[in-house]
């Protein structure tokens, strides 16, 4: 498969190139904003690389020209925090960039785009006891108001010229190397920071639980949506979750305490992020990604703080502070 990655040097996105670099017979365009590509610096002479800025058509114009791609992997964005305090640069990467990539595929005659969005296009009136792909999207973050315009914009492309638009919404995503803040980031720093050695501070009271998914589950999860038979889905936007249940701050700090001899881990409630996370942090239903592509996650909470914990350790190198 010939296959364009927008965001291919990012958390994500790194993980679904090796994965596709790791089943041979790809031909892989990365195409990334930023100069760090220590991701994928064992993997870098397998794949092509172009440097350019999504929110800028001509760019990604003459990306799919050199790919040529069979399908786009739109993995590309800045993120919640980041957005919310930048709403014009999410305007012109996550909106403009999102609606250059589906211009890019309509007039060069890709068949399929798939979409990155997220558990962030919830918000507003959300009265039932879970999230699934039936719930209202009244997002409060402009994170999640782009992420909606895509879905929504990918949708009409869908209708109107025929593109196979799939998107997939992550909740929040637990691996090594996240740097940029978040709502959900915990789970990511409290285990890099004591397998380092250094102290850390949950933000969140102990029962909190926030539905997170193993990136690993992630990439694995866009490659299988990217493959499921159109004729088998029917939402095409689709929420998915880790494996359950979903650990409770407490629990996940307990399970790395097992594993980290000497973490060094306490609780001191940030009074705006718990009531962020209380408002809006629901149990995640995603039995439409179950039913409809086979949506199957690997890796439970050991295993995720194993595997974690194992990459830290032989890739030291990928996850500088």
């Amino acid at each position: 498969m010939r296959v364009l990655i927008t965001g291919g040097t990012g958390f994500i996105g790194a993980e679904v190139v090796r994965q596709l670099v790791a089943e041979g017979g790809h031909d892989i365009t990365v195409f990334h904003v930023s100069g760090s590509q220590r991701r994928l610096a064992d993997v870098a002479d397998r794949v092509t690389l172009i440097r350019g800025d999504v929110g800028n058509i001509s760019h990604v114009l003459d990306a799919v020209k050199t790919a040529r791609p069979q399908a786009i992997f739109h993995l590309g964005a800045i993120l919640s925090t980041a957005s919310d305090l930048d709403p014009s640069a999410a305007m012109h990467a996550n909106v403009n960039g999102t609606f250059n990539v589906l211009e890019a595929a309509r007039i060069l005659d890709v068949p399929q785009v798939l979409f990155a969005s997220s558990i962030g296009t919830y918000g507003l009136g959300m009265t039932g006891p879970h999230i699934d792909d039936l719930t209202v999207q009244r997002p409060l973050s402009f994170y999640g108001t782009a992420k909606l315009f895509g879905e929504g914009a990918g949708n009409f492309y869908r209708h109107r010229y025929g593109l196979d638009f799939r998107g997939i919404r992550f909740p929040g995503i637990c691996g090594p190397g996240v740097r940029t803040p978040g709502a959900a980031q915990f789970h990511s720093w409290v285990v890099e920071e004591c397998a380092k050695g250094r102290p850390y501070t949950i933000e969140v009271a102990p029962h909190t639980r926030v539905p997170i998914v193993y990136v690993r589950d992630a990439a694995a999860g866009v490659l299988a949506l990217a493959r499921a038979p159109r004729e088998r889905l029917v939402q095409f936007n689709y929420l998915i979750n880790g494996v359950p249940p979903t650990p409770s701050a407490e629990q996940l700090a307990d399970a790395v305490r097992a594993r980290v001899p000497g973490a060094r881990i306490d609780f001191r409630v940030d009074p705006q992020r718990q009531a962020f996370i209380d408002r809006l942090m629901k149990p995640v239903d995603d039995r439409f990604a179950r039913e409809e592509w086979g949506w199957n996650p690997a890796y439970d909470t050991d295993a995720m703080l194993d595997d974690f914990l194992a990459e830290l350790a032989a890739h030291p190198q990928r996850y500088p502070d």
